[in-house]
């Protein structure tokens, strides 16, 4: 059996492999961004083809309200269930706006789970939990999926407080295998040492880890910990191949995912050497009576370790797990008798299943970006684009914040060859990737490796070199001690580029960066700006520049600036154009905005404030 699909042919039709897929989608290959077509490639298109192959009704997901509802489904209907669920997640997601393709890719992997074990006795922990809407729907949800990521609606992650099946909350990342441990390790204590070998007797604790989560340091010192003290978890490592967003961004290490664990799986499960062994050890096994399975499992242990050039096995065997894979992730025939197997196996060792699957499987617009629509709003699923604007144009917005600062980082770095920049797996978001197209060699993405990045980022400024480590105000808090103990206790001038303060909207209270002022203000050491505006913020980057004896940090909202009117008016600006750079500000020192004199019978005044709220406190 072909494990991995084939790679699409070029040019027209896009064949799509799987039986789960559309026989034939006519489109365009994609081009060289990954994405569909824009309109000055529409004549690529023919006009009349719809990417929308959803079936006209959903019998079977009609029938599953909760996971018992599909206990007694067969493979068949297990096949027709996942189709229909992923085409309804699509059609939910083109409404709500969200994240769309990690959910995609795990179809397959979602029904079989809930198949197989029995949630929410059986602790199933998603991780990143991004990838839980098809969870939310099989879980008594799916009529709610219409307001996701809204007010009062469901949230775009798992919440320990919107359902008993969601058993534990992960907006971040990489979090999954300590809490299954956790989980574990009090099921072991409650039935006591004498029943831990009998599995019928305790719940499975299951973490599914993905989408770039094993990447982050925090799931190897699980794993380091689980194989120690032994207590039997069940790991399900979601290979889909993207760790940052999006993928293929310029940078020091090329445009490949950043992950060299990556890379590893990647030319692992598509070597033929691999695939040809496997098929031979499963021939081999079936020769001999039940008796020699050591026998065969030497012989199995015995073939990884050669063909993955260790002495002793994979690196999770290392860790003191048993490793089975990788197995293609969007094969029911193969993923349910595989988790089947693992569910009713005896003793305390824990497993890692190792799942290769597709991230946006299923919908070709999803498969062809580059992105595979990780992060969606509203889209027209026919088309996979957003909704086409009706009514007469509307004067498009000034430029975005993120964009404003990467460019102005840009212009350091060509005034400056010191000038680096460092991400941990958000190159897209915080605007590194417009710096890696310019300066790939200069451009650093670690991977979901906050703690990482920042002392990372302090190593460098021992070396004389000016990091700017551009990090998510909610993910900053994963490096807090590194930020305390290796930057600002030495006085190191690392420049950190907080995206994303302030409130962030339909992510949610996990995405919300409401404490950076907070956690940073008791700080030594540290100078923090907060700019107001555009013109601020410009300002601001050349002034991080220039601090070359203290860290600093410069905070800043998503969303757009204010364009001209709004600078001259509300902000008390005099300018004709927006300046094309910025200029080094007084460390300390505050401006006027406005000042009015008051009469002598009526008292003064004084608005004092800190970054965008100035526009709100100038009405």
């Amino acid at each position: 059996r072909q494990l991995l699909p084939p790679p699409p042919p070029s040019p027209v039709p896009f064949r799509l492999p799987h039986p789960l897929r559309p026989a034939v989608v006519a489109c365009a290959a994609p081009n060289k961004s990954g994405t569909p077509p824009g309109k000055s490639e529409k004549a690529q298109f023919h006009t009349h083809v719809s990417f929308d192959r959803a079936p006209k009704t959903t019998p079977h997901l009609d029938r599953v309200a909760f996971p018992s509802d599909m206990k007694g489904f067969s493979l068949a209907e297990l096949k027709a269930l996942s189709n229909e669920l992923r085409w309804d997640i699509i059609h939910a997601v083109s409404q709500t706006g969200g994240h769309l393709g990690s959910s995609l890719g795990v179809i397959e992997l979602t029904v079989a789970l809930h198949y197989v074990f029995n949630a929410p006795r059986d602790k199933i922990i998603w991780d990143v939990a991004h990838q839980a809407y098809p969870h939310k729907a099989l879980t008594g949800r799916r009529s709610r999926l219409n307001t996701l990521r809204a007010t009062g609606g469901l949230s775009g992650f798992t919440k320990r407080a919107e359902s008993e099946y969601d058993v534990f909350g992960a907006g971040h990342s990489s979090t999954s295998i300590s809490a299954a441990h956790g989980m574990a390790a009090a099921r072991d204590l409650e039935v006591g040492h004498s029943s831990r070998s009998n599995h019928k007797d305790r719940f499975h604790s299951i973490a599914v880890i993905g989408d770039g989560a094993i990447t982050g340091g925090m799931a190897y010192e699980a794993m380091n910990s689980v194989g120690y003290l032994k207590n039997r978890i069940i790991v399900i490592f979601n290979d889909n191949g993207q760790v940052s967003l999006p993928t293929g961004t310029k940078s020091a290490g090329g445009v490949r995912p950043s992950s060299a664990l990556a890379d590893y799986s990647a030319r692992l499960f598509s070597s033929k050497p691999f695939l040809e062994f496997r098929e031979a050890a499963k021939e081999f096994t079936r020769v001999f009576p039940s008796g020699i399975r050591e026998l065969a499992a030497q012989v199995d242990e015995y073939g990884r370790s050669f063909l993955t050039m260790q002495s002793t096995g994979t690196l999770f065997e290392e860790l003191g797990f048993y490793y089975l894979g990788p197995v293609y992730g969007h094969d029911l025939e193969t993923l349910v008798p595989l988790l089947e197997n693992v569910r009713d196996m005896p003793g305390d060792k824990p497993v890692l299943v190792h799942v290769k699957t597709e991230k946006g499987f299923g919908y070709a617009p999803a498969e062809q970006a580059s992105d595979k629509l990780h992060g969606v709003g509203k889209f027209d699923v026919s088309t996979g684009r957003p909704p086409v604007a009706t009514g007469p144009p509307k004067t498009p917005p000034p430029p975005a914040l993120t964009k404003i600062f990467a460019d102005a980082l840009i212009q350091a770095a060509e005034e400056d060859p010191k000038v680096v920049a460092i991400t941990a797996a958000m190159p897209g978001g915080t605007g590194l990737s417009f710096f890696g197209e310019r300066f790939p060699s200069r451009c650093f993405d670690v991977g979901i490796a906050e703690q990482h990045a920042v002392t990372f980022a302090a190593g460098m400024a021992c070396e004389n070199y000016k990091p700017f480590c551009c990090i998510y105000s909610t993910f900053l808090q994963r490096g807090y001690d590194q930020l305390i103990h290796d930057v600002s206790i030495q006085k190191l001038p690392v420049r950190f580029i907080l995206d994303r303060a302030g409130l962030v909207g339909n992510d949610g209270p996990t995405h919300h960066g409401t404490f950076d002022l907070a956690y940073l203000g008791c700080i030594p050491h540290l100078v923090i700006m907060a700019p107001s505006d555009e013109v601020e913020l410009q300002n601001m980057v050349v002034t991080a520049q220039g601090i070359d004896d203290l860290p600093s940090v410069v905070r800043y909202p998503r969303g757009n600036g204010y364009g001209l009117d709004v600078l001259n008016g509300e902000l008390g600006y005099n300018l004709d154009t927006i300046p094309a750079r910025g200029s080094t500000l007084p460390i300390g020192k505050g401006r006027i905005v406005n000042h009015k004199s008051s009469s002598s019978d009526s008292p003064s005044v004084a608005i004092l404030s800190i970054g965008t709220r100035l526009y709100d406190s100038c009405l």
